[in-house]
């Protein structure tokens, strides 16, 4: 790395405190359960300390050979990362799925189960206290955890931070060798000394003026030690007095844009965001980054993007408080989120592969500029995980600075969209479940009860999936106010199906059949005939359950009748399957045979094979059982015909699967 030189005796601290005896076994107090080992890397923002963590989980990395996954816990403002996203990311860093919607004591003990047997190192980088430290902490001491910090993890057992200062003159001199080359050190070396002085050894700082020296190459050494030498003593120190210099070089639209990085969500930056925010076309976006760069204002991140290093964070704010008015901000940071909402748009669009979808999909991409478009779906796939973290960083700030709800609904929904498209709605389910709650907050704050409702029966849909059945419960009941509030009947109808849904998960058939009847009667009522028959067949589940066979039959026979008059031949082949089995249960052998043929029949004209073979095997087992086996030999023979021999293709799963 070019900001990384010298520090070898931190270094061998480091190394050597990985297998010292811990703090509790030499003061004689009993040592608690074993967990990993824990190394501190203390300074000051700006110290080098993520460069020195960084260069040390390097040479140890081949001591862990299940890898090693890294978390940034702070904003460059300061504001800290919730452990809940903290441990999410360090799970998938780990290649594990997280539940979503877990609370954090769940998340921290999966986390801790994934590294039971497993030897890896955690990097979690700025922590702001012990306590998020601790949540993340495995319990196996063949882990190692490498944290960075300003100051002590008090609480945490075991842990000698590795307090960092100015690097020595030596090697400060060589950090400004490599950027902007030996023959100036070399012209005058005392020059080189002294500047390295006037930097307090700081690598930010010395990162700043070598950039500096860089893009002014008439420049002496000896005239930027001098200049910051002279500099007023109450400029914020060395950092604050480099940092002033180089912004004061930079011309006023270069000046602007640096006011307006602060704006960047979690810090990250790529072209479309320095783009928007300054108002510039994506190219020259994209070289003042580069240019930003090379003057240490931002520093390259992995995949290709810029991050906002956390030391000049608060310089950035007071600039931006101090030099732009309110209604400016305000403006670009639209222009930011307005940006975001349409290359998640162009994202979503590439992943459209339905043929009718396919088209809408060209359309909006027709509409767009060409550098928002994406050349492929992998391109768009690629963009969406890398900015992930700045994606939802920018939902998250958007509603909660409450004055651009429209446009945070807007956001949010795309990301949504997008997250689907992409991953599927399973596997995208954690993200998903964090991104509706937003939604959520924004609707119940503008008191818009449509989306609100929207927002409770995803979350509710989510709890139900991962067996929180009680939870889903309660938000599919606010759902049905909130849909019944908005005078939204297909919230509210959803909403009393899935009220009975939950029910009958938890085996309350009384209350499942009465919240379906409901449902069947709000359905009746706005003549939605698909709502009907689907409705009559929960019924026809429930009353199966709960062993009344008439009322089953009834509500069969009534969803039958309503997928014929849908011209819904597979819905009719399926209720007229599952009429013959209550038909069955109910001892009614004869009738259940002709049901099951008659089924059988829709079956194949809808062409399911794996029906047709299901019901196959469903009148040879009634065929048996009527005492003949070889009519009940000739349907088996049938079935294994239409899906060969394994028995699980041709299990008939109710509707309430």
């Amino acid at each position: 790395m070019a900001d990384f030189v010298g520090r070898r005796r931190e270094l061998k601290e480091l190394r050597e405190d990985i297998a010292r005896t811990g703090l509790d076994t030499l003061s004689g107090r009993k040592a608690k359960a074993p967990r990993a080992r824990v190394l501190l890397v203390a300074g000051r923002p700006g110290s080098g300390r993520t460069a020195l963590a960084e260069a040390f989980v390097r040479e140890v990395a081949d001591d862990y050979p299940d890898g090693l996954v890294r978390v940034r816990l702070s904003a460059p403002g300061g504001e800290p990362l919730e452990t809940e996203r903290a441990v999410r990311t360090l799970l998938e860093g780990l290649g594990e799925r997280t539940p979503p919607g877990a609370c954090e004591d769940d998340l921290s003990a999966a986390l801790r189960e994934t590294l039971k047997d497993r030897r890896a190192i955690l990097l979690l980088d700025d922590a702001a206290d012990p306590q998020q430290v601790d949540a993340l902490l495995p319990d196996t001491p063949e882990c190692l955890v490498v944290v960075t910090a300003e100051g002590p993890l008090t609480g945490i057992p075991d842990v000698r931070p590795c307090t960092l200062g100015g690097l020595d003159t030596g090697s400060a001199v060589a950090l400004l060798g490599r950027i902007i080359g030996d023959t100036r050190i070399t012209v005058d070396p005392t020059a080189a000394e002294d500047l390295a002085e006037e930097c307090g050894g700081l690598p930010a700082v010395l990162t700043l003026a070598g950039g500096w020296l860089a893009a002014h190459p008439k420049a002496a050494v000896a005239d930027l030690a001098k200049q910051l030498h002279e500099m007023p003593p109450g400029t914020s120190g060395p950092l604050g007095r480099a940092f002033r210099i180089v912004y004061e070089s930079l011309p006023q639209p270069a000046q602007r844009t640096v006011r307006l990085l602060p704006l960047a969500p979690a810090g990250i930056l790529d072209s479309h965001t320095a783009s928007a925010l300054a108002g510039c076309s994506v190219a020259a976006a994209q070289s003042t980054l580069e240019d930003f760069a090379r003057l240490g204002l931002v520093r390259h991140d992995r995949d290709g993007l810029f991050r906002l290093p956390g030391c000049l964070a608060p310089f950035l704010r007071s600039l931006l408080e101090s030099k732009e008015r309110p209604a400016e901000v305000q403006l670009a940071r639209a222009r930011m989120l307005e940006r975001t909402v349409r290359l998640l748009t162009s994202c979503r669009a590439m992943a459209e592969l339905p043929e009718e979808e396919a088209a809408e999909a060209r359309e909006s991409l027709d509409g767009l500029p060409r550098a928002l478009r994406f050349p492929d779906r992998r391109a768009a796939a690629t963009w969406l995980d890398t900015r992930l973290p700045a994606l939802n960083a920018s939902a998250t700030l958007a509603v909660a600075d409450g004055g651009l709800d429209t446009l945070a609904r807007r956001l949010v929904s795309a990301l949504v969209r997008a997250l689907a498209a992409h991953r599927g709605t399973e596997a995208a389910a954690p993200e998903l479940y964090g991104l509706h709650r937003l939604v959520l907050g924004v609707a119940e704050r503008r008191h818009l009860h449509r989306e609100q409702a929207a927002a409770l029966l995803n979350l509710a849909d989510l709890d139900a999936a991962t067996g929180r059945t009680l939870e889903a419960l309660e938000r599919y009941r606010a759902a049905l106010a909130a849909g019944k509030a908005a005078k939204d009947p297909y919230a509210t109808g959803r909403a009393m199906e899935s009220v009975g849904g939950a029910y009958l998960e938890l085996r309350d058939w009384p209350r499942a059949s009465d919240w379906f009847g409901r449902a069947l009667a709000h359905a009746l009522a706005r003549g939605e005939r698909a709502d009907e028959a689907r409705l009559y067949g929960r019924l026809g589940n429930v009353h199966t359950y709960a062993g009344r066979y008439g009322e089953a039959l009834r509500s069969w026979r009534a969803a039958a009748a309503g997928y014929r008059r849908l011209a819904d031949v597979p819905g009719q082949a399926k209720a007229l399957s599952e009429m013959a089995r209550v038909q069955e249960y109910a001892g009614r052998p004869e009738e259940s045979l002709h049901t099951c043929r008659e089924a059988i029949e829709l079956a194949r004209r809808a062409g399911d094979l794996r029906l047709q073979a299901a019901l196959q095997v469903r009148l040879a087992d009634t065929l048996d059982r009527l005492g003949d086996p070889a009519a009940a030999r000739l349907h088996r023979s049938a079935a294994d015909r239409l899906l060969g021999d394994d028995p699980a293709a041709c299990e008939i799963r109710s509707s309430s699967d």
